[in-house]
């Protein structure tokens, strides 16, 4: 569902009916749709039946019971964080306690002292309604994927397809429980790659082997009907179908494919060769009977032409539906936990292969798992970079040098059809943009551009200076980077969908249609925009707005020597996870450290009050109650000099706020964790934070979200 005007809404709760009249008219001239409510209860109506944001007096609400209204709020779904705008005359909670406590208690508030001009409210009101707005969009993407889990799962069942995927090189088969079901197993049953070997027919076990070696050197479709032996040792008739992924490198990574119970239609076909030789011995003497059996015979052949189209047509189905599996896969790695999970996952896996025998099979597969855990961190990382919550360093770069580094690397990825030019103007100023992410949007660029021109051609990547294109840019100076290529160009469907999350003009298993999405999600998240033209046949233009930074590029600078590093430390782990603690805590204590772990911050708090010795807190953000950059601000209060480590999934902190804390991103590795306290622990204990980044640290104690 689009939002509309009530679900964009201001409702507006002021200390006097003329107060909260003149700011309804202020906000209905800019454009905004606004209610008066004349009293807390009414408010809460208007926002639990749907609305943009809340604009409220503190006074209105300084003596009343906000049981009603925390409640709503700390019940809001995933999609949704609900911004509230507090009119104060006694200033933000750095210098008025009580909008400190109500910042605390409703979550997203945002403080304006009063008086205030009214073009800071109407830009207050602005902000937030376009946050509410993203945020019905990430409901309705949610919504849009558990459709398309349900479809294809319908897609198969209509079908009576089994679903199964063999990795290479190890051969390690996953098999979906109708699959296995085709081979006589149960779905709890294990059913490796070694089993489907072994149920093979005797007599079909050297024809499949062939076909199997020739895809794998070939690369090309995999089909085969063979028969299978179940457990119980009656014979069925399977038809496999499967399809090469390639890595990155062209190797084939896996084959992925259905299969199908054809005992039914091959039965069919052994009888129909037997009537049909049983009616060539007897056609001279049964000519009469031999016409009404092959009018029979006929029609047995036509039910069975559509039995077969049927299934083709449902394969196809399945081929179109492949992207949407992918999206079914993807939507747990939006949500936090999800990096959670990886987080365990990795940790746990580092802790084994250090502690497994040397059997080069069971490191393979450990590997592989690693390796599995770390696409699934990848695919994290796009769609944070599309919802435009990664973790940018943005720094004044100079965008020339960048490009003229890069070119290189752009030309061994384009390959020799592929001629590169650049259009780099001396003397341009630097943009301030995130060099890796920036890098990887550039590269996507062009690889799509050599996509759209399979005979070859010319791409070429200009940078010119530019005004804002967008009004809904702030003004000010930009730079605008342009990939332009020659190549088939887009049609205006595909066009006005092309940046789309999963939207892709591409055959299928040649993209995921996150590309553009995450290009689109850095542009925006920089401050800057994505502007595509194309027309079919004349080639498209990618270009890049970004906002010149008022800085000059940095010098690299030589990495200061570190002291020598305490290898043994003692480490307050704080996680209210118990199954990343414990990955955590083993990790740590593999590295030589002894761990003190709790669960919430006051039970950290607790410890950090005895005179127990702690060289380091290390501390997961997203916790109930508290949250790690709350702790780490009360736990300056406790002991200053105190070494803290912040564990983070994804980048929430609010924006506009400089947090002095190390930061290390979930999920990582024992050798990343190593290397993060090695660099800690090697500055020492003994140095107090200093003035400016505990300003910063304890205003963000009290913006930060609890939830």
């Amino acid at each position: 569902m689009k939002p509309g005007p009530s679900s964009e809404r201001a409702v507006i709760l002021a200390a006097s009916e003329r107060d909260a009249v003149r700011t309804a008219h202020l906000i209905k001239e800019a454009g905004y749709y606004a209610n008066i409510c004349g009293d807390l209860a009414e408010l809460e109506r208007q926002v639990a039946s749907g609305a943009g944001l809340a604009i409220i007096a503190d006074e209105a609400i300084r003596t009343a019971d906000l049981a009603g209204l925390t409640s709503w709020l700390n019940e809001q779904p995933s999609w949704s964080d609900f911004p509230i705008v507090l009119m104060s005359e006694k200033g933000g909670p750095e210098r008025n306690p009580e909008a400190a406590r109500l910042g605390r208690a409703l979550g997203n508030v945002t403080f304006i002292e009063r008086p205030f001009p009214p073009a800071t409210l109407v830009s207050l009101v602005a902000a937030s309604v376009r946050g509410r707005r993203r945020q019905y969009q990430t409901r309705q993407i949610l919504e849009d994927l558990t459709e398309s889990e349900d479809l294809l799962q319908t897609a198969l069942n209509a079908g009576h397809l089994g679903a199964l995927e063999v990795h290479l090189p190890d051969f390690a088969l996953e098999a979906s429980p109708t699959c296995k079901a085709f081979f006589g197993r149960r779905p709890g049953d294990p059913f490796t790659y070694r089993d489907l070997q072994d149920a093979v027919h005797p007599d079909d076990r050297v024809r499949r082997n062939d076909i199997v070696e020739q895809t794998l050197r070939s690369g090309g479709d995999y089909r085969i009907e063979y028969r299978n032996i179940w457990p119980d040792g009656t014979q069925h008739w399977v038809d496999v179908r499967a399809r090469a992924v390639r890595r990155a490198d062209g190797s084939i990574r896996s084959l992925v494919g259905v299969c199908s119970d054809i005992t039914a239609r091959k039965t069919a076909e052994i009888e129909r060769e037997a009537l049909l030789a049983q009616l060539a011995a007897e056609r001279t003497a049964l000519a009469e009977l031999t016409a009404t059996l092959e009018q029979r015979v006929e029609q047995r052949t036509a039910d069975l032409m559509k039995e077969v189209a049927a299934r083709e047509r449902a394969q196809e189905q399945l081929r179109h539906a492949q992207k949407m599996e992918a999206i079914g896969q993807l939507t747990g790695g939006v949500a936090h936990d999800f990096n959670n999970l990886l987080m365990a996952v990795m940790g746990n896996l580092d802790l084994l292969r250090k502690r497994m025998p040397e059997d080069p099979r069971l490191r393979r597969l450990v590997d592989g798992a690693l390796q599995g855990a770390e696409r699934g961190a990848s695919l994290t990382q796009r769609l944070l970079a599309f919802a435009r919550q990664q973790d940018l360093r943005a720094v004044p770069v100079d965008l020339g040098a960048l490009l003229r580094d890069m070119s290189e690397l752009l030309e061994r990825s384009l390959g020799p059809r592929i001629v590169l030019r650049l259009d780099i103007p001396e003397g341009l100023p630097a943009a301030c943009v995130d060099t890796n992410q920036l890098e990887l949007a550039v590269l996507n660029l062009a690889i799509n551009a050599r996509d759209a021109m399979p005979d070859g051609g010319v791409i070429e990547i200009r940078l010119a200076a530019s005004q804002k294109g967008d009004p809904a840019l702030p003004p000010g100076n930009y730079l605008k980077l342009s990939v332009i290529d020659s190549g088939t160009g887009m049609s205006p469907d595909v066009l006005k969908r092309a940046i789309e999350p999963f939207f892709s003009s591409k055959p299928v298993g040649k993209g995921t249609g996150l590309g553009l999405s995450m290009v689109h999600g850095l542009a925006v998240q920089l401050g800057g925009e994505l502007q595509l033209s194309s027309a079919v046949g004349e080639g498209t233009t990618a270009a890049l707005l970004l906002p010149v930074a008022t800085a000059a590029p940095e010098a690299a600078s030589p990495v200061p020597a570190l002291r020598k590093v305490k290898r043994s430390a003692v480490i307050l782990l704080v996680d209210d996870d118990p199954l990343i603690a414990m990955s955590t805590m083993e990790m740590l204590e593999d590295l030589g450290h002894r761990v003190i772990g709790t669960s919430s911050g006051q039970h950290a708090l607790d410890v950090l009050g005895s005179d127990q010795e702690i060289d380091l807190m290390m501390t997961d953000h997203v916790m109930p109650g508290m949250t790690g950059i709350e702790l780490a601000a009360a736990a300056r209060k406790v002991r200053p000099h105190l070494l803290v480590l912040l564990a983070t999934g994804y980048a929430e902190l609010p924006e506009g706020i400089q947090v002095d804390l190390p930061r290390l991103a979930k999920p990582y590795h024992q050798d990343q964790l190593r290397e993060r306290l090695e660099q800690l622990l090697a500055q020492g204990a003994g140095q107090p934070i200093a003035a400016t980044g505990a300003d910063s640290l304890a205003t963000l104690s009290n913006l930060s979200p609890s939830h």
